[in-house]
């Protein structure tokens, strides 16, 4: 039998099939093996072929055919970050995206410029595309507006799609849909964006758990303790995953890296060295672009972090500016 992982509890994983009927199945162990790297070698999203082992489905008591499942087919494409817990492994977070959309809030929580970055790297290193939602915008006073307008300029510039969104006025939503129709689309971001909460008004019928923000700590709350995969009343599906406090990134290889920003992408070819790290190369074509402003300074500075394996979130755009008038 064959079918698409819909949603992953640990060990289980919740598959369904053409007709949407669901099964609960596992991973062999000798399956598993063939994974080592990664620790979850099924994701949300997967295509998967599983074997019953019994026939007992019945809606109303929640006891699902149980199975196993045997193989993966060749993903599309995925998401990984750099497990949290076990540094020398990944974690698959989705596979076969249409679109990923990393939600963006301006405070309460601050969405970090670092976290953005590293996300669209991890998007464009494996061939997910991506846009980004500015969220909450009901909540921004005219300052914060202006604020939001830098990051929108800024990274519709680089050729990034943004739109300004909101759960409780709807702001934005009927374009978000449009955007979502007929593909099968990934939500990510910092805990506390209103993720959920932007997820339950595209589709109210979902019921999603919406969190509030720790007073203590101006972060989110997780609502999302796992993956899951929702089908749309629109044709499509949407892929609501747990708020990720840091994106860790799987380590890339530092000829690379420059590739997945575009905008150092379409400049790179003119470095005097083919090998050029942007860094310290005389007539570097991304040096003299950044010193030009063609390339901002603040996304040469992710560029940097990135490179020398620094996960950390530098000030962004609202920081240095706020610096710039002490």
């Amino acid at each position: 039998m064959q079918g698409i992982v819909i949603k992953n509890t640990g060990n289980w994983y919740e598959i369904a099939d053409e007709s949407q009927k669901i099964f609960l199945c596992k991973v062999k162990g000798n399956f598993r093996l063939k994974e080592v790297k990664t620790t979850n070698p099924v994701a949300v999203g997967d295509h998967v072929d599983f074997e019953l082992l019994t026939e007992n489905q019945d809606f109303t008591t929640q006891k699902f055919s149980t199975g196993w499942i045997t193989a993966v087919h060749e993903r599309q494409n995925c998401l990984i970050r750099k497990s949290v817990n076990l540094s020398k492994q990944t974690h698959i977070i989705a596979a076969n995206i249409d679109m990923a959309f990393i939600v963006v809030s301006m405070h309460h929580p601050r969405t970090p410029q670092g976290f953005i970055d590293r996300f669209l790297v991890s998007c464009e290193a494996y061939r997910v595309p991506c846009s980004l939602i500015f969220n909450k915008i009901d909540t921004y006073n005219p300052q914060a507006l202006k604020d939001a307008a830098l990051y929108k300029a800024l990274y519709e510039a680089i050729g990034y799609r943004c739109l300004y969104t909101s759960a409780v006025t709807l702001e934005g939503l009927d374009i978000l849909k449009e955007y979502m129709q007929n593909k099968v689309c990934l939500f990510a971001g910092n805990s506390g964006v209103g993720k959920s909460a932007l997820v339950h008004a595209i589709e109210p019928s979902l019921e999603i758990k919406i969190g509030e923000i720790s007073c203590v700590h101006n972060k989110g709350k997780h609502t999302t303790t796992y993956a899951q995969m929702y089908p749309l009343s629109f044709q499509g599906y949407i892929m609501d995953t747990p708020g990720i406090k840091e994106f860790g990134m799987v380590k890339l290889n530092t000829e690379e890296i420059s590739r997945y920003f575009p905008e150092m992408k379409l400049r790179m070819d003119a470095c005097q060295f083919n090998n050029c790290t942007h860094e310290h190369e005389p007539n570097c074509a991304i040096k003299k672009a950044v010193e030009n402003g063609d390339i901002h300074p603040l996304r040469y500075k992710s560029y940097l972090n990135i490179l020398h394996g620094r996960e950390v979130d530098t000030p962004g755009l609202l920081e240095n500016k706020k610096e710039s008038k002490k």
